[in-house]
């Protein structure tokens, strides 16, 4: 799978994801080309990015290709603090 490929497929995945989780009185839904990527890395086979949607849940994914087992895993995160320490 190229990085192309993988990172549309991520894209889908988090819309989809989103879609179900979301409470269905807000009448919202996500479309994938909404869901944007913060970071992503292919090395050899295999690929991991990190995406985000534009609603204000704190929600964040992170989704990896295994290309040795043509797998793909997905993760949700949610963000709780964002904490500065000056050094």
């Amino acid at each position: 799978m190229d990085s192309q490929e993988f990172i549309d497929r991520c894209k889908v995945l988090v819309a989809e994801y989103t879609n179900n989780h979301l409470d269905v009185t807000d009448n919202k839904a996500i479309i994938p080309r909404e869901v944007y990527v913060v970071w992503s890395a292919k090395t050899l086979q295999n690929n991991k990015a990190l995406l985000s949607t534009p609603l204000s849940d704190g929600m964040y994914y992170e989704v990896t290709f295994n290309g040795d087992k043509n797998e793909i895993y997905f993760d949700a995160y949610k963000k709780f603090e964002n904490i500065k320490y000056d050094l």
